[in-house]
């Protein structure tokens, strides 16, 4: 938790690029980019450990422990409800090395979005890992959430980007 902790705080430092890509009243696209220190190799479990990342105040129990993600194919962004149920954050929609593909109606959007689609994406250059998230997301009136949502899905980012350079740190 300490090696978390310090990774979090470093961030201040770290380059972590987000950006609302474009905008429309009915769409919207957002894209957040970084340098991580974990290998390639790594990148996928890292995200898959969204219990360990993830916000919890962007949780509906409050709990960030139970939240899960099955990065197979039609897997489960799931989080374990008080009374024994399930909720269905999203799915995964696509596995590949390099890439992770969800259906993602996160929040608010879940009523809104005809199209919530979170590709995750990480490549490797001149020694550098650099995980990359695009985050697109079409339905009447979304347009208007683009901010709030940039400001969720950013800071999931970051912490995921933490988490992973937690996960160098200790290795």
């Amino acid at each position: 938790m300490f090696a978390f902790a310090l990774a979090l705080a470093g961030l201040v430092n770290s380059p972590v690029a987000a950006e609302i890509v474009s905008r429309s009243e009915d769409a919207f696209t957002l894209k957040f980019q970084g340098p991580t220190r974990l290998g390639p190799a790594g990148v996928a479990d890292a995200f898959s450990e969204v219990e360990l990342w993830w916000d919890p105040a962007h949780s509906y129990t409050g709990d960030a422990a139970n939240l899960s993600l099955d990065l197979a194919p039609g897997g489960c962004w799931c989080e374990a409800m008080p009374d024994g149920t399930r909720f269905d954050h999203g799915r995964v929609v696509s596995d590949v090395y390099g890439e992770v593909r969800l259906h993602a109606p996160f929040g608010p959007l879940r009523s809104m979005a005809t199209r919530a689609d979170l590709i995750v994406t990480w490549s490797l250059a001149d020694g550098v890992v650099t995980p990359t998230w695009t985050f697109i997301v079409e339905g009447p009136g979304v347009g208007a959430l683009a901010e709030p949502v940039d400001g969720v899905i950013g800071g999931g980012f970051a912490r995921w980007i933490a988490h992973m350079d937690a996960r160098a740190a200790a290795l």
